[in-house]
């Protein structure tokens, strides 16, 4: 089983994919792309998850317009506690700085390293310096985020040599991990949109306005990481 804690990621993420799909694509488009999905859970056999995934993005991408797709699949993107961002949020707003709240979010992402994932300063130092994490890279009114690998396979991942294995081991998502395992099935890149509104989310708590996001890189398409381009204005 793959569930986290007392919840189910796959009963969880279909119901926020579904509730997203009727609010901005309709209930027709909604029946049709979630057709196969009674039943499936974090028990499911991972083979049956994995082509219902595999279907839902090819029907999403033909029946849905692009700009849609992406707010869907933004939309159902796990969420940085905005509790946390409280600070920052408000040292925004009295100085509208860009610069500040990036470096701001950037010192908050290096001190879970320390401690919330108990990580040693030279794993810190390889991690900052490949300018992976919550704060990306900013560029003026752009933010581009690397994402760092699971944490709970940070260790394996930083220890394997094999490209392959390294991608599998690298995201985030449950449904991608099993599908990189899987050399016969491929995953429409729609999908990484799901991991890009984690950015965008955090990025919207903090300047209180809208934000746009383009996936760059993926570990999907065989790059070798997730690489997301969130523009602030």
């Amino acid at each position: 089983m793959l569930r986290m804690g007392d919840v189910d990621f796959e009963k969880s993420w279909l119901t926020k994919f579904s509730e997203r799909l009727k609010d901005i694509a309709g209930e027709d488009i909604l029946n049709e792309i979630m057709r196969g999905s009674g039943g499936l859970s974090d028990d499911s056999n991972r083979q049956d998850v994995i082509n219902w995934s595999e279907q839902a993005m090819d029907k999403l991408d033909s029946l849905v317009d692009e700009k849609k797709r992406i707010e869907i699949m933004t939309s159902c993107a796990c969420q940085y506690p905005k509790s946390e961002l409280k600070k920052i949020r408000k040292a925004y707003a009295e100085t509208e700085d860009i610069a500040l709240a990036h470096q701001m979010l950037q010192e908050r992402f290096v001190l879970s390293l320390r401690l919330t994932l108990k990580l040693e300063d030279k794993l810190i130092k390889d991690i900052v310096s490949r300018r992976w994490g919550l704060a990306g890279v900013r560029k003026r009114k752009t933010i581009i985020a690397t994402k760092i690998p699971k944490s709970g396979y940070l260790l394996e991942y930083m220890k394997e040599t094999d490209s392959e294995k390294k991608r599998a081991l690298y995201c985030h998502c449950p449904r991608v991990r099993d599908i990189l395992r899987s050399s016969d099935t491929r995953l429409s890149l729609t999908y990484c949109y799901c991991g890009a509104g984690f950015y965008k989310s955090i990025w919207e708590e903090i300047l209180q306005k809208p934000v746009t996001v383009e996936v760059l890189e993926s570990v999907i398409k065989g790059d070798d990481v997730c690489k997301i381009s969130i523009h602030l204005a």
